[in-house]
């Protein structure tokens, strides 16, 4: 049995929790967030409301608050599992009853990012960028409904501006949508159609433009890290190497 936990610096997560389970058994309990849950290893079974349910790594499941539920392996070597507490601002309590009934999801394409939120979470605006499009495919799910179309052609524009202007030190996803009056959804989606790129992703190139100037200007890798808004010297090397097909140290020499 293993387990980890944290709160990383995203509007809406509350806590991550990563574990390692064979033989503990949740009794019956509650939370006040929602629960995104992902398999990665094994299978679980699990009472929501006194009604019988399991997740399966090919699924997403999705707790609602406040409603009853425990959990249990239901195979005997046990699970893996990565879970993001969601508090009240990414779903909202209508949603709560549909969640009861049909609490798994079979949908790749939603797995597949949670997965990606799940390696972003050292980058707020990356992260805050994947989570709102998690959110809204969720939504959708729920109400039965499809991803709405925004029509302002102005928007991917003013939002670049934003992301100009805010280089290295940043903004959030939920200050640039404050700014320009419009939910992060449609930033996201209205930016990536476009440019062909989501708002993380650009902001991440602009820094690591920074970057190149700062080293050959001379400047160390670990300063220029700083300098060019990323958190730390790998942090840079890994976006660097990803952008430019190399390290800081050899993109010099």
């Amino acid at each position: 049995m293993s387990s980890t936990a944290w709160k990383p610096a995203v509007d809406g997560i509350k806590e991550v929790f990563h574990a390692h389970f064979t033989t503990h058994a949740y009794p019956a309990h509650t939370h006040d967030a929602w629960t995104l849950m992902l398999l990665d290893d094994g299978a679980v079974r699990y009472e929501l409301d006194r009604h019988e349910h399991g997740a399966l790594v090919s699924g997403v499941t999705l707790l609602p608050p406040h409603v009853t539920h425990d959990g249990r392996s239901a195979v005997p070597t046990g699970f893996r599992k990565r879970v993001l507490y969601l508090d009240d601002s990414v779903l909202p309590d209508e949603l709560i009853g549909k969640a009861v009934d049909t609490p798994m999801l079979v949908d790749p394409v939603l797995r597949q990012r949670v997965h990606q939120l799940h390696l972003a979470l050292d980058d707020p605006l990356e992260a805050s960028s994947r989570l709102a499009l998690i959110a809204e495919r969720l939504t959708h799910h729920f109400e039965g409904t499809t991803a709405a179309v925004y029509a302002d052609p102005t928007l991917a524009d003013r939002l670049r501006d934003l992301l100009d202007a805010s280089v290295p030190a940043g903004i959030t996803l939920a200050q640039a949508a404050a700014e320009l009056q419009t939910s992060p959804t449609h930033l996201v989606r209205a930016f990536s159609k476009r440019f062909g790129l989501p708002p993380h992703r650009y902001l991440t190139g602009r820094r690591v433009d920074l970057a190149r100037g700062y080293l050959l200007d001379g400047h160390g890798a670990a300063e220029v890290a700083v300098m060019a808004g990323f958190h730390d010297q790998s942090h840079l090397t890994r976006h660097f190497r990803r952008v430019l097909g190399t390290s800081p140290g050899r993109f010099v020499r």
